[in-house]
């Protein structure tokens, strides 16, 4: 009678709900934010971060659609995490994430064609992302719905954060501008200031992310590799 009552107790302690806000969920946010970040410490979805932070308004459009595209994408895997046969797993997830891609890029070409046109070949390249695809394979197909979005939400604000930063110093020094509008006085200029045109080249996204990775390991001896 007592391990019946014992084994009920268990049943009952399984079928209890995970609070909907957990220190688990708050470390899936955070770390994608500095220790797991998916850019400087996974070196994944390096390609954007290079190629489409030349502005501030570019960076932030492309972290949205990043960031819609994981949440609903993380959303349906997790979902379909049961009823689909593990030989066809990644097919499912490509096909899921490229209607999610097509979704978003449609949008972007409606409402901001302006700089859905600037983005370019980068919004459906987002299918390939490999932050998007490991997120997926890794977390959303072993874990309920809830717990994946939370997931895709801390990773895409990792991912959003670094393109975000490297715009901001790629933009001002190499425009003077941010988000189009003019920050560098024009009395600098006339004191012989000038913009530095290498800002806006692609090597100086590749310098500014490394600089930040320096900054981030200097700050953070976790993830400073041992020889």
């Amino acid at each position: 009678m007592a391990e019946v009552q014992e084994a009920e107790v268990k049943e009952k302690e399984v079928k209890k709900k995970e609070p909907l806000w957990s220190k688990k969920h708050k470390k899936l946010i955070s770390d994608p934010m500095n220790d797991s970040n998916p850019i400087t410490v996974q070196v994944l979805g390096i390609c954007s971060a290079l190629a489409i932070t030349v502005q501030v308004k570019q960076a932030i459009v492309m972290s949205i659609s990043v960031l819609v595209v994981m949440i609903f994408s993380s959303l349906f895997i997790s979902l379909l995490r049961n009823l689909v046969p593990s030989r066809i797993r990644i097919i499912v997830q490509l096909v899921v994430v490229a209607a999610m891609v097509i979704l978003v890029d449609q949008v972007l070409k409606a409402f901001v064609y302006d700089i859905s046109k600037a983005l370019s070949v980068f919004v459906g390249l987002i299918i390939t992302n490999c932050i998007i695809m490991g997120r997926l394979e890794a977390f959303a197909l072993g874990n309920k719905p809830w717990p994946s979005v939370v997931d895709a939400v801390g990773n895409a604000l990792g991912y959003g954060l670094i393109l975000i930063v490297v715009s901001i110093f790629r933009e001002l020094f190499g425009s003077g501008k941010l988000m189009g509008i003019q920050i560098v006085p024009d009395g600098f200029y006339s004191l012989g200031y000038e913009n530095n045109g290498l800002m806006i080249l692609p090597p100086m996204a590749l310098i500014t992310v490394g600089v930040y990775i320096w900054v981030q390991r200097s700050r953070n001896a976790k993830l400073i590799e041992e020889n």
